[in-house]
């Protein structure tokens, strides 16, 4: 009884919120157009006040009994809904050019159909968007941000990272393109007079003389393949294309064709010209595949080529071939796959450590980095690996004392002093990793293995979120544990890559296989989920596989293992 959910509605314009305690439903005019928004079960209490920071004072120094700020109307109305008399509860939100209208329609029942479960992974990753998206009130938009319980006034009231907005379009495009769209054009938008999309911008700082690696172009090709809506190219090609141009130009500090992190003259972004700022781009900052590097001023790079960034650039090569192909430039499209194919060339031979049976990063001596990460794994994912190579890699993927264990996979090899630290990039699991090598796995073929890299992920997932609901930013390499230290947020956004590759076991859309289906286990029901047909619902039932759209079957097949809806 002393736990309580209050729903606070304000405009920001100062508009009145109203409660009709007859229709039980809240409702505020703007303009021609009125809002409404009713729940299931009725709030037990209901409050007015000036400003948010009113009805927090309040909470803190007269509890949940004060009764004298009853109201039913205030700039600030707080709806106070007990978690006892209502565990669950059902919102419905309506717009409306009259109040009378807008009434009606809140009180009707909604004609969608309600699904009480996407199956386990999919709920989990609409848990994870849903909670996570956040108004930016400075520049008047919604977008996904790493974790709402990030304090953002620190920021400057708004800040995005630019890969972490990227994946959170890729998650979140399984059910809402829409908000998909407006995250891509978030960090679209912020793109330099030079060509490259900044590594963060905040109300306070940008730093536009780094980037990221770039997972941009892979991702938006795989929402157009998903979607269908040749929009996503339109908006983002041009500007990823000049992006891959500019890391490839100003990324090569030796020229020699191979690519290293760096901090370009440009701006006044911290850490700017330094070697912590060329470490942001890899977004492994404190890994220790970067301790043997060094700061080259003249180059304004690292001197150490990074096989990840290399791998990661060559596969963005790859998918703006494809878009371009798409949008009738065909000339752009082979320039594109000829930059591929000699990056793809180098990588095979440049990273590979004959001693080791391992890719790993190369310092400008020549001599290879000790420390190896999952980044390793890359080639499979730009299809530069041979086949003896991919042998190898599959042997340290397993290997208990390297990338092997029950949980996995650590961001530095098992034998590495490094993992002891357990901070951060030192050890600690990182779900991004986990998707980039299981993405590898899949373009290589070996299925077996990508299986068993879901199911470590999963269950490193499910560990903590059946349990305590907590989706943590990094994990334990060990004990699979996410809040063992402080450097890993209890919720943050891009974990939800976890459940998507269990998800995927369902339903993808690949680069490389295209739609794909699997017909196999016991029977489930997955979605509404978008694909090219529109939302449809996923099931099998005794060994027959549908896709149904509303009332609509679809799509049908009792052939088992992976299909291709014709």
């Amino acid at each position: 009884m002393r736990f309580w959910v209050v729903l606070a509605l304000s405009q920001s314009d100062g508009a009145l919120w109203h409660y009709d305690a007859e229709d039980r439903t809240a409702y505020c005019t703007i303009g021609p157009r009125t809002v409404a928004i009713k729940a299931k079960h009725d709030p037990l209490l209901v409050t007015a006040h000036d400003t948010l920071d009113d009805l927090r004072s309040e909470y803190e120094t007269s509890g949940y009994w004060y009764l004298a700020s009853r109201g039913t109307a205030a700039k600030v109305l707080a709806l106070r809904i007990n978690l006892e008399e209502a565990p669950e509860n059902d919102f419905a939100v309506a717009i409306a050019d009259r109040k009378d209208l807008v009434l009606v329609s809140v009180a009707a029942p909604s004609s969608q159909t309600k699904v009480a479960s996407r199956g386990a992974a999919l709920d989990a990753m609409a848990d994870i968007m849903g909670w996570n998206t956040i108004w930016d009130g400075v520049n008047h938009r919604s977008y996904i941000t790493c974790s709402r319980n990030w304090d953002l006034k620190k920021f400057g009231v708004f800040g995005f990272w630019l890969n972490d907005t990227a994946i959170n379009a890729f998650i979140v495009a399984q059910f809402d393109p829409d908000q998909a769209r407006e995250n891509l054009a978030l960090l679209l938008s912020a793109v330099t007079p030079q060509g490259n999309l900044p590594c963060i911008m905040t109300g306070n700082d940008a730093w536009v003389d780094r980037t990221q690696t770039p997972l941009i172009s892979f991702i938006v090709w795989q929402i157009y393949l998903r979607t269908g809506n040749r929009l996503f190219i339109d908006m983002a090609y041009a500007i990823l294309a000049r992006n891959n141009a500019w890391i490839r130009t100003l990324r090569d500090g030796n020229g020699n064709g191979l690519l290293e992190f760096g901090s370009s003259d440009m701006g006044q972004g911290l850490y700017k010209g330094t070697k912590l700022a060329a470490k942001d781009e890899s977004f492994m900052d404190n890994s220790p595949i970067h301790d043997e590097a060094r700061w080259n001023e003249k180059s304004r790079t690292l001197d150490c080529e990074d096989v990840g960034l290399n791998c990661l650039v060559c596969l963005d090569c790859e998918m703006l071939a494809h878009m371009a192909r798409l949008l009738g430039l065909s000339e752009e499209a082979r320039k594109h796959d000829g930059e591929a194919a000699a990056l793809r060339q180098k990588i095979g031979t440049h990273f590979w450590d004959d001693s080791r049976k391992i890719f790993a990063n190369r310092l400008w001596s020549g001599a290879f980095v000790k420390s190896v990460a999952p980044t390793s794994f890359y080639p499979l994912l730009c299809d530069a690996a041979s086949k003896e190579q991919k042998k190898h890699l599959l042997k340290h993927l397993d290997d208990p004392k390297k990338f092997g264990g029950y949980f996995g996979l650590p961001s530095v090899a098992r034998d590495d002093p490094a993992l002891a630290d357990n901070v951060y990039w030192r050890g600690r699991i990182w779900p991004i990793l986990n998707w980039l090598v299981w993405n590898g796995l899949e373009r290589a073929g070996e299925v077996e293995a990508a299986d068993r890299l879901v199911d470590k992920s999963w269950r490193l997932f499910i560990k903590s979120w059946e349990s305590r609901r907590l989706s943590p930013e990094n994990y334990h390499p060990e004990t699979g544990e996410g809040l063992d230290q402080p450097d890993s947020d209890p919720f943050y956004s891009w974990t939800a890559l976890l459940p998507f590759t269990k998800h995927a076991q369902v339903m993808n859309f690949s680069p490389w296989q295209g739609w794909q289906l699997r017909n196999e286990g016991g029977d489930f029901a997955v979605g509404p989920v978008i694909t090219p047909l529109g939302a449809v619902m996923v099931t099998r039932k005794n060994g027959t596989l549908s896709l149904r759209r509303g009332e609509e079957t679809v799509f049908t097949s009792e052939k088992q293992g992976r299909i291709t809806p014709a």
